[in-house]
């Protein structure tokens, strides 16, 4: 069943580990969504967040050059929804981002959509 809040959708998501990037593109696509990217390196990823176009963002915390936070600055700055995800579990946030929506990893394809459709509301 596809979401209709979640069809034609951009979504951008920032993971570094290629065979959950895969994972998520294809839940994504299944609900509708259209993926934007997925970036492994936190350089494109804030270059992508200030110039593409995208309604809502997955935002892997440590990605490779480090933490995912300045791409998720600059889509504060657009006023563009994201969640983070990450397979820590004690998450330190930094004051900007305490309170953001979080996604504890794994999680599974209902908890995915259930967030994306929360901060997309």
């Amino acid at each position: 069943m596809i979401a209709t809040s979640l069809v034609n959708r951009r979504i951008f998501v920032v993971e570094d580990e290629m065979l959950i990037a895969i994972q998520l593109e294809e839940i994504l696509e299944s609900l509708g969504c259209v993926v934007v990217g997925p970036v492994s390196k936190l350089e494109v990823a804030v270059r992508m967040a200030g110039e593409e176009q995208i309604d809502a963002a997955i935002l892997d915390i440590t990605i490779r050059g480090g933490q995912v936070f300045p791409a998720a600055e600059v889509l504060l700055g657009r006023d563009i929804p994201f969640v983070f995800a990450s397979g820590y579990s004690d998450w330190a946030l930094p004051d900007p981002f305490r309170g953001k929506p979080q996604l504890q990893k794994p999680f599974s394809p209902e908890d995915l959509a259930k967030a994306l459709r929360e901060i997309s509301a």
